[in-house]
Order: structure tokens, then C-alpha cells, then sequence
């Protein structure tokens, strides 16, 4: 992330904090650290007040780097030798006279809690749960950060086509994902975003099947799940292929799976409901006598990390807005046959959205 992305980063949580009961806020979680504070280490604690105070807290490891990459109106503090986070932390909540503070309840561990409870809190100071309150601005996507997500589903185009030209017979699906990640990183990638899936044959009826030693065999699908970061953004792309040719059956499952696909580009509009998007997908595959075989939901937003908010499923009322950026990865398993994914980023436009993924999705065979 740079700078311009979020250089009004302490008006935007002094706002949220304007309209809740929080005095001040805790940030723990290692992405919000990041969006909120600019800085990129994970490892730290981050204090925002009404008052003003803007802090942030780590160790030597990573104060150097914290204090050239943290947004202009954050103190550097370090801890250690001595010195806790929680004696820091408590000299600004005494001083600024903070009596709700707000913590992320959903990356806060038990242990840190019971800790924090003990040293900060009494008669005068309560820790209350933020939930999703920093959550929400981070689903409308900055011009700058959807540059950064476009190129990173980029890469996985530029990966994919590099797969396309090696996969083969005999191949391993270790070695398979083992290709996808060497490209991803010849092309730029800083890491992956999650665990690359490669399955093929039967195991791609697993959605979430895990590469194997099992052989790449003619006559098979095989499912490429495979996203990378990019300066701190994610990608996410699934591809499906057949190695040789398919039969009949695996075409039209195929196809089922692609015109739903297709049919959420078509279709979805801002203003809709995040489940009624899903709904698009799910209605078509239904009708098509396969709706016992589509388990999970739609999509997923995508950002700093692989799984955002809204998601597109089932129970998500969220509306969908410009600038979002999600999933649509509808799929058909059949246990202990074959399984199929199609899978594109796409940005929410002002009258509809744009695929960030510009590989082939007809079926290719191999």
C-alpha cells in the first residue's frame, strides 16, 4: 500500500469513532493494521483516540521499518526490554481519559483480552467489541488499491498461460502447483494468497483438495485454483482443464458451470443484495438438475486478504456497491467422478462489473 492510498486514513477512523460510543479503538488484526496505519510488519498494536493520539506499538524488530512506512500522524512506540504494550497503552488512556475502548473482537486472542482487561480496564475503562466497524470502509476499493488487484490477477493470467504450455501426463499435482507458484513469482508476485489447489480426476470433486502425488491421466479435468499478492493485494483465479479429451458428460457439466458463470457477469448490477447475486448462479445450476452439487457460496470480496466482506451467498443482505471488488466462482462437484470451477475477480461498476481475469474460460483440452 502507499501512501496515497489512505492518506486521510485517521480523518476516515475518526469519523467511524465520531458516530459509536468507542473513545478510541485498539487495532490488532494484521490487515487492518496495514489499511488503517500503513504499516506493513503484522506484528504490532495500533491505538487511535477521539482526542487525537494516533500510536502505534511493535518491537525493534520492526520499529525502523514501522517509522518509514506508518501514515504522517502516527507515533512510533516500542516495546521491550522492560517496557509492555499494555504499560504504553495505559499511559494514553489515563491521560486522554478514554472509558470505552473499542477492540477487534474477531482477531483478539482470549489470553491478550484477559491481559488487556486486567491492566487497562476499571471502574472508569470498559473494553467493548468493535465487530466489523473497520471492516466496511474496506470494502469500497480505491482507485489505487484496484490497480494493485488488477495486477495481481494479472499475474495469475500470465501464470495460467505459462501452465498451459507444460502440463502434461505424468505430471504431479505437487509439481503442478509447485509451476503455478514459480510463475506467479517470476511475474512479480511477493507471496502467495493462499495455498495453491491443484486436483485433478477425482479429487477435483473436492473444492478444497489439497495437491497430491497423484499423476496427471489423459481423459481427466483438472481444477487450478491459484491467487498471489502483489504489494500487499491479493488475486484469486480458478481454471479448469481437461488433459486430452472430454466426454460428453464432462462437457456439459462444463458448460453448466460456465453459463453460470457468465450469467452473474451478465446479470449482477450495483444496488442488488449480495445473496441475490448468488441467487443468479444458483437458480441457473438448479434448473439444470444440479443443485445438490454446488455447496459453497458464489464468491467472496478480495483485498488486503483472500476473504473479504460482502460475500456473495446464501445469507449476505450487504448491498452491492461501486467500487467492491468479489469473487464468482460457481461450481459443480460430483463425489468420486469430477469436479468443476470457474473463477474471475471482478470489479463492481457504476451500472454493472469487469472481469480483472482476461484468461480463456471455454474449455480447453489438452
Amino acid at each position: 500500500m502507499t501512501k496515497n492510498i489512505s492518506e486521510n486514513v485517521l480523518d476516515k477512523v475518526r469519523e467511524l469513532l465520531a458516530e459509536s460510543e468507542f473513545d478510541a479503538i485498539l487495532i490488532t488484526d494484521p490487515y487492518n493494521l496495514r489499511y488503517y496505519t500503513g504499516f506493513k510488519g503484522g506484528e504490532g498494536t495500533a491505538l487511535i483516540t477521539k482526542k487525537g493520539s494516533a500510536i502505534l506499538i511493535t518491537d525493534s524488530r520492526y520499529t525502523e521499518a514501522a517509522e518509514k512506512e506508518c501514515y504522517d500522524g502516527f507515533k512510533v512506540l516500542q516495546f521491550g526490554a522492560g517496557v509492555s504494550v499494555s504499560e504504553l497503552l495505559k499511559g494514553y488512556i489515563k491521560g486522554e481519559e478514554i472509558h470505552t475502548l473499542g477492540f477487534e473482537n474477531e482477531s483478539i486472542s482470549f489470553s491478550m483480552y484477559s491481559r488487556y482487561v486486567d491492566k487497562l480496564c476499571d471502574a472508569d475503562t470498559k473494553m467493548t467489541e468493535i465487530n466489523d466497524m473497520l471492516l466496511v470502509p474496506r470494502q469500497i476499493k480505491t482507485p489505487e488499491e484496484i490497480e494493485l488487484l488488477r495486477e495481481a490477477e494479472h499475474i495469475g493470467d500470465m501464470a495460467f498461460d505459462d501452465i498451459l504450455g507444460i502440463l502434461k501426463p505424468g505430471m504431479t499435482e505437487l509439481e503442478v502447483a509447485a509451476e503455478l507458484e514459480y510463475s506467479m513469482k517470476k511475474h512479480g508476485a511477493e507471496g502467495f494468497s493462499f495455498d495453491t489447489i491443484a486436483a485433478s480426476g477425482v479429487n477435483s470433486s473436492m473444492p478444497h483438495a489439497i495437491p497430491s502425488e497423484k499423476k496427471l491421466e489423459m481423459g481427466e479435468f483438472l481444477t487450478m485454483d491459484f491467487g498471489c499478492v502483489y504489494k500487499g493485494y491479493c488475486s484469486d483465479m480458478t481454471r479448469t482443464v481437461c488433459i486430452g479429451k472430454a466426454d460428453d458428460d464432462m462437457k456439459k457439466i462444463y458448460n453448466i458451470v460456465l453459463s453460470a458463470q457468465l450469467r452473474v457477469l451478465d446479470e449482477l448490477r450495483p444496488g442488488m443484495q449480495c445473496k441475490d447475486v448468488d441467487k443468479i448462479a444458483r437458480d441457473y445450476i438448479a434448473a439444470q438438475g444440479y443443485a445438490d452439487y454446488f455447496g459453497h457460496g458464489l464468491g467472496h470480496g478480495v483485498g488486503l486478504y483472500i476473504h473479504e466482506s460482502p460475500a456473495f451467498n446464501t445469507r449476505d443482505t450487504s448491498t452491492v456497491k461501486p467500487g467492491m471488488i468479489e469473487t464468482d466462482e460457481p461450481g459443480i462437484y460430483l463425489p468420486g467422478r469430477f469436479g468443476v470451477r470457474i473463477e474471475d475477480m471482478i470489479l463492481i461498476t457504476e451500472d454493472g462489473c469487469e472481469s480483472l481475469a482476461k484468461s480463456p474460460k471455454e474449455l480447453i483440452e489438452l
